[in-house]
């Protein structure tokens, strides 16, 4: 595997495949796009075309059963992720899959073992720890910057959902909306919850948070009309981590702010790193750190070893943060051995923080991790 050109199938043809995906495998010589699976065929024959991608298909079992594939890339709804990323591993495919895997996180888990028995790698769609910002900042806590940790801040938002007009995607409309669900949480929290982890390096041991609906009436793509919607469009918890850090997560799509609205912001004994991935001025990010002798945060070039091949600064976000999370993927692959970051085991413990979140607001009291114990 270690000097083979990885063929790849990729699993849904819609925006995100075509703005991240797509573009991230073809910008690596090391992988080829064998072929590109959608049940509306069109939709597949039309983002084939623009690849170059040589076969379109509708059945994504027959993709996934072929033996000419390495890598299997699940960009489809994430109703759909769990059997899916299943069939890929039973299949004997290295797994690609958007977040989340699942809703339970011990179905997560369990798909990660299963992998890790068949010597195969997983990665989650963790677009933002792949920016260059969290990059280059994570290299500066393995230097020592920050020191020991005492407080992580993350935020994401943006205002995308502000307007209840504008079509509301990605959620069941047919679900029961006499209780409040997760959204904002799960599909925004996911990220910032693994950057937290990351750079903190431990897990939580209680957390405590709250959700809202702000806006209960919206407009739904999947229907065309307006609907009451019972999901969490903001939320925001704090936590304890087991390493004696402290943190406060905060998610919304209702906050003003443009895409992609992500802030991380690690506070410690030696330094400070506040890294925003917010597009602004033409800009897609920028990292700023301070230390106990210089107490203001100045802006820190970033050096461009944490660039992908053709990477810049004002690359949309979209191409150049899933360009270096596919880049790191083939390079995990390639080598073999035991480094797989963002992996399943990653995902699972991030859906676990979700879920005890949730719990917590339903339950109004701290919640301890891990759920299990």
């Amino acid at each position: 595997m270690r000097n083979s050109v990885l063929r790849i199938g990729v699993l849904g043809a819609g925006n995100w495949a075509r703005a991240a995906h797509l573009p991230g495998w073809r910008r690596d010589p090391r992988a080829e796009i064998a072929v590109i699976c959608d049940p509306e065929a069109a939709r597949a024959r039309d983002l084939a075309g623009q690849f170059a991608v040589p076969e379109a298909a509708a059945d994504w079992q027959d993709v996934v059963a072929r033996s000419d594939l390495d890598v299997i890339d699940i960009a489809t709804p994430s109703h759909t992720h769990l059997e899916l990323a299943r069939a890929a591993i039973e299949a004997g495919k290295h797994v690609l899959c958007e977040k989340p895997v699942a809703y339970d996180f011990r179905q997560t888990r369990d798909l990660a073992a299963l992998a890790r028995r068949r010597g195969l790698k997983t990665k989650l769609g963790f677009t933002f720890r792949y920016s260059p910002g969290v990059l280059y900042a994570r290299s500066l806590l393995d230097d020592g910057f920050v020191g020991r940790p005492f407080v992580f801040n993350g935020y994401e938002q943006n205002s995308q959902w502000l307007d209840p007009a504008v079509p509301l995607r990605q959620v069941d409309h047919t679900a029961d909306q006499t209780a409040l669900r997760t959204s904002s949480l799960e599909g925004y929290g996911a990220p910032i919850i693994d950057i937290g982890h990351w750079w903190v390096g431990a897990d939580y041991t209680r957390v405590v948070g709250t959700m809202r609906n702000f806006i209960p009436e919206r407009v739904v793509r999947a229907t065309g009309r307006t609907m009451r919607m019972n999901i969490d469009d903001g939320d925001i918890f704090i936590g304890e981590y087991v390493n004696g850090a402290i943190g406060s997560i905060q998610t919304s799509y209702v906050t003003i702010g443009n895409y992609p609205g992500v802030e991380a912001r690690l506070y410690g004994e030696r330094g400070a790193v506040i890294c925003r991935l917010v597009e602004e001025g033409g800009v897609a990010e920028t990292i700023r750190t301070a230390t106990p002798d210089a107490v203001e945060f100045n802006v820190r070039e970033i050096p461009q070893r944490f660039y992908p091949p053709g990477g810049h600064p004002r690359e949309s976000w979209r191409s150049l943060f899933y360009a270096n999370l596919i880049r790191d993927f083939i390079d995990e692959i390639r080598a073999g051995g035991t480094r797989n970051q963002g992996n399943f085991e990653d995902g699972a413990w991030v859906q676990e923080v979700i879920n005890a979140v949730e719990r917590s607001y339903r339950e109004a009291r701290w919640i301890s991790l891990p759920l299990e114990a």
